[in-house]
């Protein structure tokens, strides 16, 4: 509902799919394809990481957990693109959009942290072989990993909290296709220069994450290099290989969204990018994570096995 006077904006409408006016279940197929992908993707990898003992080590112990929060991740979003494709009325309401920029960005926050913490355990693993059991014990994987999540969750709740507390009573249609801070922001009935603001402390997070991240891979390159088979190389880059993949398309699209502060793309850019770290990253996260590593490809084929045998047994 849109306001008159002193009416206050208790809904608002995503004009974020301008091209699929007609036609727009053609798109609605491979979006539903793609997050079923997802779901069932990321399942497989956190199911078969946590039914093989073989894989029970930081490493698979922290790719587990990624899978697990990007299933909600995409869950955050995903099914109500999937609902405005097929809908007419494209609306969501105030309490609805402010949950689903808390949770979409929070999980987002707690994968990012995830991925520095996961690039650190491969840079102690890597550069210091010897004293990795003594520093990366199961307890502190485990803190690790909660504190991944608890952080996450927690870094946001005063943004949202001073968001849900600004009028809304002009225009309510988000140039988006689903609710992120800048776009709402913008439709705020009172001063938006908190916009700069929120743009740089997003930034510096972004930045500090990456930094980190290059840091530590750029030590482990260097380290690599100078193992002097190259059997052993081989195998060094194998279990880097995936991070730093899931690491560059993950913040390269975040980055693309997030570090250009005041420019403006154009509507149909601004979608793409969107969609791309909402939608295409996760889709290839399960595949990169499957697909480049033996173990993990051997404990997916042993539960996909265990699986087809206990239905055989149960029919």
């Amino acid at each position: 509902m849109r306001s008159n006077g002193n009416t206050s904006v208790t809904e608002f409408l995503f004009s974020g799919f301008p091209q699929f006016e007609n036609g727009s279940f053609l798109f609605f197929i491979p979006l539903f394809f793609i997050y079923t992908f997802i779901v069932i993707g990321n399942l497989i990898v956190f199911f078969a990481v946590r039914m093989d003992t073989h894989l029970h080590n930081p490493m698979y112990n922290f790719i587990s957990i990624f899978s697990f929060l990007e299933i909600w991740y995409t869950t955050a979003t995903i099914p109500k693109m999937l609902s405005n494709l097929i809908s007419k009325q494209r609306t969501i309401s105030m309490i609805g959009c402010l949950l689903q920029m808390y949770f979409f960005h929070s999980l987002g926050n707690s994968e990012g942290i995830l991925l520095t913490t996961m690039a650190i355990d491969r840079y102690i693993a890597i550069c210091n072989p010897l004293r990795y059991p003594t520093i990366m014990t199961p307890r502190l994987c485990a803190q690790l990993s909660a504190g991944s999540c608890i952080f996450g969750f927690l870094v946001l709740l005063p943004e949202i909290a001073w968001i849900s507390t600004l009028p809304f009573c002009g225009p309510n249609q988000i140039h988006q296709i689903f609710c992120d801070f800048e776009p709402v922001l913008r439709l705020a009935c009172t001063d938006t220069s908190m916009i700069l603001v929120e743009d740089v402390v997003h930034a510096m997070a972004i930045i500090f994450s990456v930094l980190v991240i290059a840091i530590s891979y750029i030590r482990i390159i260097t380290v690599i290099l100078k193992i002097p088979s190259g059997e052993g190389r081989q195998k060094a880059f194998s279990t880097c290989a995936a991070h730093l993949g899931v690491f560059l398309m993950f913040y390269g699209s975040v980055s693309l969204m997030y570090l250009r502060f005041s420019a403006a793309f154009p509507p149909i850019l601004d979608t793409a990018i969107a969609l791309m770290f909402a939608v295409l990253a996760p889709f290839f996260n399960p595949i990169i994570y499957s697909l480049r590593n033996k173990d993990m490809k051997m404990a997916i084929k042993k539960l996909l096995c265990s699986q087809k045998i206990l239905s055989t047994t149960a029919s």
